[in-house]
């Protein structure tokens, strides 16, 4: 029980009521406080994304209703807007095929219209055609899906034009392509804030588990063990969107000119975030395996808890770092001292082949060591060395281990 309890808990009872209040009211502050940090976040990554729709909006309409004769241009600032949405952490290939399946919705949606009417089956017709040559096309999943939502529309709605003298297909593509520009070229996002901002909900609740993990370890707690595996586990999603953001900073350094600077600097920022993210699969390994090695009760040597702990510090040492654009030897010196931490858990040298360390951890807990090297290797990595030079590293701190 935490100590700040007890004398309320023991001795009187007003008090603890009081107290009582009191953690539900700092529970409740702290959700507030954590929803509008979220909610702050949000808007830091995604509030470029309200700038750029507007704008492709309102050049969008411009056009259109100057250059096209369209008098009430509806598709071409809709399309601009959803392709600004759609870009968003996307690649320049999926947001093309967004942009065709409306086009092409629209064209066959427009053709065959006059001749069939509106109602349930002609709706349903003109769905299957427009997806049939989508797919004729070689379209993607996302092409065939706009094709045939986009058709929806086209036979649900009456024209509000007849026989008008540019196809609204056209309306739709200037849109998407206007869209296209104005996040490419007019209000690009900036690379590596927004990966840097996407890499925040992936590195914090890692961090924080590992030191869980780290602390379930030291009181051989097995459940507080597994809601660490399981919180890692839950950052797949994160992850996946981290991965989406890489993909898309790259692709605006390498076709927005006004980002075109950044490539040198955002090719460091990415390769780290590559392999930070494999030492936080390799971690997720490494809690799975200690898990195991705690159901089945083998020994959990006091080393390994203060590895984990040193080597999770050393990812919030680097993070910073990489972010300070400063040389890591902090980090890399807690990254080695774990793997010093990791070879004296394991046990000392022996003579015997076929038993190369004594027996301080057991089958799970080996392995998981074998695994805190691969870890340690891809954080070396993150820092800035090489493959070869983080191994040599590596191999250096556990011989130095062994000397000892």
């Amino acid at each position: 029980m935490p100590a700040d309890q007890e004398p309320a808990a023991e001795f009187d009872p007003a008090p603890h009521g009081r107290s009582r209040a009191g953690r539900t009211l700092a529970r409740v502050q702290e959700a507030g406080r954590r929803a509008l940090r979220a909610r702050a976040w949000r808007l830091r990554l995604f509030g470029l994304l309200a700038l750029q729709a507007g704008i492709a909006a309102a050049i969008a309409w411009f056009v259109a209703y100057r250059f096209l004769d369209n008098p009430t241009p509806i598709f071409a600032p809709t399309t601009a807007v959803g392709i600004v949405a759609a870009s968003m952490g996307s690649r320049l290939r999926r947001t093309v095929e967004l942009l065709g399946g409306v086009v092409l919705g629209l064209a066959v949606g427009d053709t065959l219209m006059p001749l069939f009417g509106i109602g349930p089956w002609q709706t349903g017709a003109v769905v299957v055609l427009a997806i049939i040559v989508a797919i004729l096309l070689k379209g993607g999943g996302s092409l065939l899906t706009q094709a045939g939502g986009t058709a929806v529309l086209v036979a649900t709605l009456e024209p509000p034009v007849r026989d008008p003298s540019i196809p609204r297909f056209v309306d739709a593509a200037v849109g998407g392509l206007i869209g296209l520009a104005v996040g490419l070229l007019l209000v690009p996002i900036h690379p590596q804030r927004t990966v840097r901002r996407l890499a925040e909900p992936v590195l914090d609740p890692a961090i924080t588990a590992m030191h869980d993990l780290a602390a379930a370890l030291r009181a051989r707690n097995l459940g507080g063990a597994e809601r660490s595996l399981r919180r890692l586990r839950d950052l797949d999603p994160r992850m996946t969107a981290l991965d989406d953001g890489l993909n898309a900073a790259q692709e605006v350094v390498r076709l927005a000119p006004l980002r075109w600077r950044e490539r040198p600097s955002l090719g460091f920022y990415t390769r780290a975030v590559r392999h930070l993210e494999r030492s936080l699969h390799s971690c997720r390994s490494i809690t799975r395996l200690l898990t195991t090695a705690l159901k089945d009760d083998e020994p959990i040597p006091a080393e390994l808890p203060a590895a984990i702990d040193l080597l999770a510090a050393s990812v919030q040492t680097l993070r910073c770092t990489i972010r300070a654009r400063a040389e890591p030897v902090e980090a890399r010196q807690q990254i080695l001292t774990a793997v010093e931490l990791a070879g004296r858990a394991q046990g000392e040298m022996t003579r015997d082949p076929a038993r190369p360390h004594t027996h301080r951890l057991g089958y799970s807990g080996m392995i998981a060591v074998g695994l805190f090297r691969t870890a340690a290797h891809d954080l070396l990595m993150a820092s800035g060395l090489d493959a070869g030079r983080a191994a040599e590293l590596v191999r250096g701190a556990m011989d130095r281990d062994e000397r000892d």
